[in-house]
């Protein structure tokens, strides 16, 4: 057996197809894990590779509420808890631990899909004093993640929300989006629904390891294409911008998806909340060490000198002159494209049906 380093045990090391390399601790998990050496460690060992869990469980509502002055909608629907993309800047990654499991590899590992979802939307759609808004999918895990392909709970969300014309917006990362044109053409021509490609990078070596289980850029970029060519109205979402890892991309993506038939675009720059502030600097010291301390000082300058600025007027966009700068080349790129002419999606809440009530008497009314 070679010699070693006990603290290799405890240094992180990146586990292909997986954004985290660890399993930190929750803010509520009482107990703390440690790792020791029994002697049996060769330098040689694997890092493990976790395989993805899905429990399937039926969920008591659906549709979630926000009044959160920031963000442009009021209500969404989440399929699914945890996301197999991996997105190592996932602010939704301390979601998790309101079950009690890790923001880090739990999140992408031990996922939660729930099965009644189109039950629940149906029945929510029906209440006495539903007042119809546009609906968000993917506010806080993609809804087109892989487990999506087999699974199929976002389609069967939107068959529902196209029965009865109700308005909805769809954020993904996944060309799978694509699957489900049957569904979104004709609900476009009566102005029901808009989607937004989120495009972080044009490097796919970046991407591997950055969103690992994502769709590859230019697949989204292909899908911008195919959206709008069929008539959906397909933007883009530069979500997010790090600083000195992925900002260079910026006026380049919004190019290639006004080329590709994209009329809006929005951005937002990078959040890390909770314990998203420490798997980020664990992902940067393992894949971008020398810029490590570089990318961590531009983000501190853009949230007040914190690793996150949880204030609603900064969150999103942040402050400070890194953040000016963005602001400053995102407006200019999209006045030069020809983006953002409009902010109206110019989703129509005037033709929502409600469902006939669940009796048997329902249908005769």
């Amino acid at each position: 057996m070679s010699a070693h380093d006990p603290d290799d045990l405890t240094r992180p090391t990146r586990i292909k197809g997986r954004g985290a390399a660890s399993n930190r601790e929750g803010r509520f998990e009482a107990i703390a894990k440690t790792i020791e050496d029994d002697g049996w460690h060769r330098e040689t060992d694997a890092s493990p590779r976790p395989p993805t869990e899905v429990t399937l469980e039926r969920a008591r509502s659906i549709i979630s509420r926000n009044d959160s002055p920031d963000v442009p909608f009021t209500q969404s629907i989440n399929p699914y808890r945890g996301c197999e993309h991996g997105c190592i800047y996932c602010y939704a990654r301390p979601s998790h631990g309101y079950l009690n499991l890790s923001s880090g590899l739990d999140f992408e590992t031990k996922l939660f899909a729930k099965t009644n979802a189109a039950e629940r939307l149906r029945e929510e759609l029906g209440r006495r004093g539903y007042a119809c808004s546009p609906i968000n999918l993917g506010a806080n895990t993609d809804p087109y993640q892989p487990i999506e392909r087999k699974l199929r709970i976002t389609r069967a969300i939107l068959e529902v929300l196209a029965e009865h014309r109700h308005p909805l917006t769809i954020v993904t990362k996944n060309a799978l989006v694509e699957r489900d044109l049957d569904l979104l053409v004709p609900m476009a021509r009566e102005c029901l629904v808009h989607v937004f490609l989120s495009v972080t990078s044009l490097d796919n070596r970046l991407a591997s390891t950055l969103e690992p289980r994502a769709s590859a850029p230019h697949r989204r970029l292909e899908a911008i294409a195919r959206l709008n060519e069929a008539g959906v109205q397909c933007g883009v979402l530069v979500a997010p911008i790090i600083p000195a890892v992925t900002d260079a991309f910026l006026e380049e993506i919004l190019e290639r998806a006004a080329a590709n038939g994209a009329r809006h675009a929005g951005y937002t720059l990078i959040r890390l909340p909770h314990e998203l502030a420490g798997l980020f600097r664990e992902w940067l010291d393992l894949h971008l060490p020398e810029r490590a301390e570089h990318v961590m000082s531009l983000v501190r300058q853009s949230r007040g000198g914190r690793d996150n600025d949880p204030d609603f007027a900064t969150r999103m966009r942040g402050s400070g002159v890194f953040a000016d700068l963005i602001r400053q080349r995102f407006a200019l790129a999209c006045r030069r494209l020809g983006l953002n002419r409009t902010r109206d999606l110019g989703l129509d809440a005037t033709r929502f049906r409600v469902p006939n009530s669940a009796s048997p008497q329902g249908s005769l009314f």
